[in-house]
């Protein structure tokens, strides 16, 4: 008996041996197909380590906690994703937990005028500073359409419902919304009623030199300027 249960556990261990092995094969077979990128020629060249894409907003997603305690960070990893729909990716924070719970959140624009208080909600944490709205000096209005606030000092905001939240195992997790509203302040309108850029200011998040930059000026226009090729 005691020799069954010895070689049971002997090829208990060998299987686990096994597959650690196999599990550190396959870790060193990624690791060097990103070693043995090939370079492009004429370039510099920098693997796959921090690419750099552009431009990156700078969104500010607001969310309410279990209390209705307002939170906003800023985030940069997100776009459209639709013509209704938005989508972004978090780590663990606040703000995850918060739309996990509330199922809803609100996106703002951090902007030329307000990119102090912006850049503030990026560095501290809502865990840590649960007021860190009020400490900016920025008020927060219950969105009439979700369960999330609209920050005032932001003028152009997107009320969402999240309608996918697919979770990363860390904490984190891949977040889709469905834009149920979107409103904007009258001073950020041209004389059509439509939102001017030049009037919002929006900021963007440059990953290379890690600076916040201005959007430019318009040179162009859209599904026109190409014309003179066809």
């Amino acid at each position: 008996m005691r020799k069954t249960i010895t070689m049971a556990v002997l090829l208990l261990a060998l299987a686990a041996c096994n597959q650690n092995s196999k599990t550190t094969d396959n870790n060193n077979i990624n690791m060097n197909q990103k070693e043995k990128a090939k370079e492009v020629a004429g370039r510099r060249n920098f693997g796959a380590q921090h690419p750099v894409m552009t431009p990156q907003p700078c969104i500010m997603i607001a969310t309410y906690d279990e209390n209705q305690v307002p939170d906003v960070m800023m985030a940069a990893w997100g776009g459209q994703c639709d013509y209704d729909k938005i989508t972004f990716d978090l780590g663990a924070h606040k703000t995850t937990d918060n739309i996990r719970l509330k199922k809803a959140f609100t996106v703002s624009f951090a902007t030329e005028e307000n990119m102090a208080e912006s850049d503030y909600f990026g560095l501290v944490s809502g865990n840590k500073i649960p007021d860190k709205v009020k400490r900016a000096g920025f008020i927060a209005t219950p969105s009439p359409n979700v369960d999330a606030p609209i920050i005032n000092e932001y003028k152009l905001t997107l009320e969402c419902r999240v309608i996918e939240m697919e979770e990363n195992g860390e904490g984190g997790a891949r977040v889709v919304g469905e834009v149920v509203n979107w409103s904007a302040d009258e001073s950020i309108l041209n004389a059509e009623g439509k939102v001017d850029l030049a009037k919002l200011k929006p900021i963007i998040f440059d990953s290379s030199a890690l600076v916040y930059r201005t959007v430019g000026d318009s040179i162009g226009q859209a599904w026109h300027s190409g014309k003179k090729f066809q």
